[in-house]
């Protein structure tokens, strides 16, 4: 699982619907630590043992927000667990830690995971180049931004290069990027964004393109091409597990 900012009650709720169980997971990656990434009632509503896997950099805010110490698995640039694929990180820039972007390395077929970014950097074009799947923020429309009734010092902390990504600056990066078949936009803006919108930037993309929700699952996506030899851990289900409702700003 990737962040946890649904209570585990909505996450209970929304894995139900795909067939799935808290005891069916193998690692927890938090991205960053922000309040709509990892809600603090997680501490004690894991499964015991499982290992939580946050950026080195993060680990001392992640124990000061309740991550016990004691499953916090930290990664710098490499991670390899048994029984997950292979793990690649890197920092992206967003607010003064950052944020940790993935690539997960399954036998043949990879993907990609990056929301909350701030700026495209060559760090992170560099770690996702190719992927077969990219999961990546595509947060705000910048006319619907500009139009907003959010305070001027929000609106320049979201567009300023460390806090998310644009619908434009998110199809520059999947141009830069290169994914193989599939996008899925993530972290779309409640109030800032509409996903007709965000879809229209990729009209007519070499690639499948999928929105994700806060609400609903979007239904299970093959990271591969379907053809592989060892099927296991190719097929990717995605709701939002960042919270819009409980945020540190708004969405």
């Amino acid at each position: 699982m990737i962040d946890a900012g649904l209570s585990p009650r909505r996450t209970r709720a929304r894995l139900e619907l795909v067939g799935a169980r808290l005891d069916d997971l193998a690692a927890l990656f938090l991205t960053h630590l922000d309040s709509d990434h990892w809600f603090q009632g997680w501490a004690d509503a894991l499964p015991p043992d499982l290992p939580i896997v946050v950026h080195e950099r993060h680990t001392h805010a992640a124990w000061a927000l309740g991550v016990p110490r004691h499953r916090t698995t930290p990664i710098d640039r490499d991670l390899d667990l048994p029984g997950l694929p292979a793990v690649r990180a890197t920092l992206a820039r967003h607010d003064d830690l950052g944020s940790c972007a993935l690539r997960f390395l399954f036998h043949d077929a990879s993907l990609g995971y990056a929301t909350d970014v701030g700026l495209l950097t060559r760090g992170l074009v560099d770690l996702l180049r190719g992927v077969d799947t990219l999961a990546i923020e595509s947060n705000y429309c910048p006319r619907l931004q500009a139009d907003s009734d959010r305070p001027e010092h929000l609106k320049r902390r979201i567009t300023g290069g460390r806090g998310h990504l644009s619908n434009e600056e998110s199809r520059r990066a999947v141009d830069a990027i290169a994914p193989r078949r599939h996008v899925v936009l993530l972290h779309l803006s409640r109030q800032c964004n509409r996903p007709e919108i965000a879809a229209s930037h990729h009209a007519n993309a070499p690639y499948a393109l999928t929105i994700s929700r806060h609400d609903l699952p979007t239904g299970w996506i093959d990271v591969g091409d379907g053809r592989r030899d060892d099927p296991a851990g190719l097929q990717w289900e995605l709701f939002e597990c960042h919270n819009p409702l409980h945020s540190p700003t708004p969405r």
